[in-house]
């Protein structure tokens, strides 16, 4: 019977859940999975400036180049480019009242 518990613990899920997706379009991760049990974040990786990968991953493997997060489809947020827009309007706005 503890065999049947140990087996039952590593295969029901821990509650976490990830999107998950490789793709070029972040908009298009749509795939909710319920991570395994010891898988404990959520991730999002930009290979190469152009595919997007997340998934379920363990806290100990989360590197510097992997945006690792806890909670519930936490990894939904679409990965930012730096953009000029915004400065260029603070400027504007900056410029026309002072």
């Amino acid at each position: 019977m503890k065999w049947l518990d140990i087996i039952l613990y590593f295969c029901t899920a821990s509650g976490l859940r990830c999107f998950t997706c490789v793709t070029t379009n972040p908009e298009s991760c749509t795939l909710i999975s319920t991570c395994p049990a010891f898988f404990n974040r959520c991730f999002s990786l930009e290979v190469s400036g152009k595919k997007i990968v997340k998934g379920c991953q363990v806290k100990e493997l989360c590197v510097k180049s992997m945006d690792c997060c806890e909670g519930d489809l936490c990894n939904s947020a679409i990965p930012t480019v730096p953009s000029i827009i915004l400065p260029l309007v603070f400027s504007a706005i900056v410029t026309l009242f002072l």
